[in-house]
């Protein structure tokens, strides 16, 4: 359990779903709602006053959309971890979502421990989805295009450790389980994971797992 309560903002244009968003979260003493808001931009002008520890942030609403508010609120603070909370099982919002910089992708349908144990996780530097979501996310870039010759040339800046390393994040395995695999500690695998976004450019677990299914890394790992 966190020391101090992790600090939850929640963005969503449905006054009764954020209602009972904030009552159930508030029966958790790990966890605090410090704000509401209604639409992106509000959300986006409370987040710089609040704050927060996470953002769970719908996806579609009245004005700026939830994923044109991701990159505004990741401008403020790169390191904000924003979290999806939507009805939308589209691959595509999926995919938009986390290439923005989303820290996870939940559905509104998930249950109350699942909510709050995704929370924490995400608060922690974690990846979070819903399970039918990660399905979704590999049938969808599996039917997906090679990669282009220009993101080849990025994946050749990977050593032959970190592309298998790629491969088990694209099947969602947590830096225990790779360890666990490869006989490895847990803090290599964490420097190898930190080595591999820097040298492909990008901000999170998640989108390393995205960008390895779209470019076949997970098909050679498995």
């Amino acid at each position: 359990m966190p020391d101090t309560p992790i600090r939850i903002l929640l963005v969503d244009d449905h006054t009764l779903f954020r209602s009972g968003i904030r009552m159930l979260l508030s029966r958790q003493p790990e966890l605090a709602v410090v704000g509401e808001a209604a639409d992106g931009a509000e959300g986006v002008k409370l987040a710089k006053q609040l704050m927060p520890d996470v953002v769970l942030l719908d996806l579609h609403m009245p004005g700026i959309s939830g994923v044109e508010a991701l990159g505004l609120l990741l401008q403020d603070n790169p390191t904000l971890a924003v979290v999806m909370l939507t009805v939308s099982e589209d691959a595509d919002d999926l995919t938009a979502a986390l290439k923005a910089g989303a820290r996870g992708y939940l559905l509104k349908n998930i249950d109350a421990d699942f909510l709050k144990q995704s929370i924490i996780k995400a608060a922690a530097g974690e990846s979070v989805m819903s399970e039918a979501m990660t399905a979704k996310l590999m049938a969808h870039f599996r039917a997906g295009a090679p990669a282009p010759s220009q993101q080849q040339q990025e994946l050749e800046k990977l050593t032959p450790r970190e592309r298998e390393i790629l491969g088990f994040l694209a099947q969602g395995q947590s830096n225990k389980e790779i360890a666990r695999t490869l006989d490895l500690a847990e803090s290599t695998v964490k420097i190898h994971v930190q080595n591999i976004l820097k040298k492909l450019g990008l901000s999170s677990r998640v989108q390393a797992a995205v960008y390895a299914v779209e470019h076949g890394v997970a098909r050679r790992s498995e």
